[in-house]
């Protein structure tokens, strides 16, 4: 109810920019592996994955003018609120990540299954420390901070990266 107001903004800035839908939904691996759908708003072009997944880098044409602006300041992920109430994600936590880039990651390190012995979240200390992942190397730096995490995460370790992430958007850090 409090984000009624950016969704209302958003919205048409999405719509008249790019046709197609303003919301993004995507299937995402999350607690003991069970597949769910995480929404976004359209940050891209549609069909921008016909060819296949592949991660988004800096400067990529398939990122929309608005969605750059979205990205930069992370209310694309504003919709993942309804995934935390709908209980598929928490609001700390790693994040989520497709099953084609998870085989992948695997690959390298088996130890993302551990992963799986809690929720997502819509924060993330890899996020805040490292960043988006657009290559491999980071995807596996992330995974150490993720499984960090996990072993030492607290409801003060929460509120920090809920913390240190606001600071980090209000203040335009790019992440």
């Amino acid at each position: 109810i409090c984000t009624i107001i950016i969704y209302i903004i958003i919205a048409p800035k999405i719509k008249k920019e790019s046709p197609g839908p303003v919301f993004f939904s995507q299937t995402r691996v999350g607690k003991n592996g069970r597949k769910f759908k995480i929404y976004k708003f359209r940050s891209m072009t549609v069909n921008s994955e016909e060819k296949g997944a592949r991660l988004a880098a800096k400067g990529d044409a398939r990122i929309t003018p608005i969605g750059n602006i979205l990205r930069n300041i992370h209310f694309d992920e504003l919709p993942q609120l309804w995934n935390v109430i709908k209980g598929d994600m928490s609001f700390v936590g790693y994040r989520p990540e497709r099953k084609f880039f998870i085989d992948q990651i695997m690959e390298h390190d088996p130890n993302y299954e551990l992963l799986y012995n809690m929720r997502p979240g819509l924060f993330s200390m890899a996020t805040l420390y490292n960043g988006y992942t657009d290559t491999m190397d980071k995807m596996l730096e992330r995974l150490h901070m993720d499984l960090e995490y996990l072993y030492n995460h607290s409801l003060w370790l929460d509120i920090k990266i809920i913390f240190l992430t606001a600071i980090s958007i209000i203040s335009g850090k790019k992440f």
